[in-house]
């Protein structure tokens, strides 16, 4: 059985593997990642190399085997079910079921996870939009978005697909703006100089004729935030 350790390694370097569209990830990134020294890295790769999870080559990083990635996928679905399980069912808010999920995803078996998954209905995506893996390792859903918000020129539809920044103080700013995934939106300005974009949202159909919402973001903000364009400006 994999270790605490060895698990949140697989699952890390998945994740920026993903992310960066690559099948090897540097140890400066999993160092960045998992908060820990290049040196640990380092040293922990070795051992997933010696148990055939990984190939580990010096100065260029570090690459899944099959083997590998299988376990890995297996932690990313367990972490990704617990959050949603969390909201749906005790309706914690996104900013706060990652920590949880952190710890709970080492404990609990596979038969628990394929009944949140069953009670769920079998769900595409996370609370924070990011692709939920079924039993079999595949990725649900459609490709993850690959635009951002801070790409979008003014007078553009957009949808929000994915939040990749998922610290709990930026996910409690965009909650308390309006934002979260599905929320629909067009791109008032979006202003290179000042570094600022500025989003109408429109209301949810639980709002009353509320007016809509308008909110700005910082160019570094608002690439964190992933977008469908439902909608592309006039030229």
């Amino acid at each position: 059985m994999a270790t605490l350790t060895v698990e949140n390694y697989l699952k890390a370097t998945l994740q920026i593997a993903i992310s960066d569209g690559t099948d090897w990830v540097t140890t400066g990134k999993l160092a960045q990642a998992l908060g820990v020294s290049p040196g640990t890295v380092t040293s922990m790769l070795k051992t997933l190399g010696d148990s055939g999870l990984a190939e580990y080559r010096p100065y260029e990083g570090v690459s899944l085997t099959d083997r590998g990635r299988t376990l890995a996928l297996r932690v990313l679905r367990r972490h990704r079910l617990i959050e949603l399980f969390l909201v749906e069912t005790l309706a914690l808010t996104w900013d706060q079921v990652h920590e949880e999920a952190e710890h709970m995803e080492h404990a609990v078996s596979d038969l628990v996870i394929d009944r949140m998954d069953d009670f769920l209905g079998h769900p595409e995506v996370d609370p924070h939009g990011d692709p939920i893996p079924s039993a079999d390792g595949h990725m649900r859903g459609a490709t993850p978005s690959t635009q951002t918000l801070a790409q979008q020129p003014a007078g553009s539809a957009i949808r929000l697909d994915r939040v990749t920044n998922q610290h709990p103080e930026f996910l409690r700013f965009l909650a308390e703006a309006g934002l979260s995934i599905g929320v629909v939106g067009t791109v008032v300005s979006n202003q290179a100089a000042s570094g600022i974009v500025t989003l109408q949202l429109v209301p949810p159909p639980e709002s009353d004729g509320a007016p809509p919402l308008t909110v700005s973001l910082g160019l570094p903000a608002a690439a964190h935030l992933r977008v469908s364009v439902i909608k592309r400006p006039v030229a």
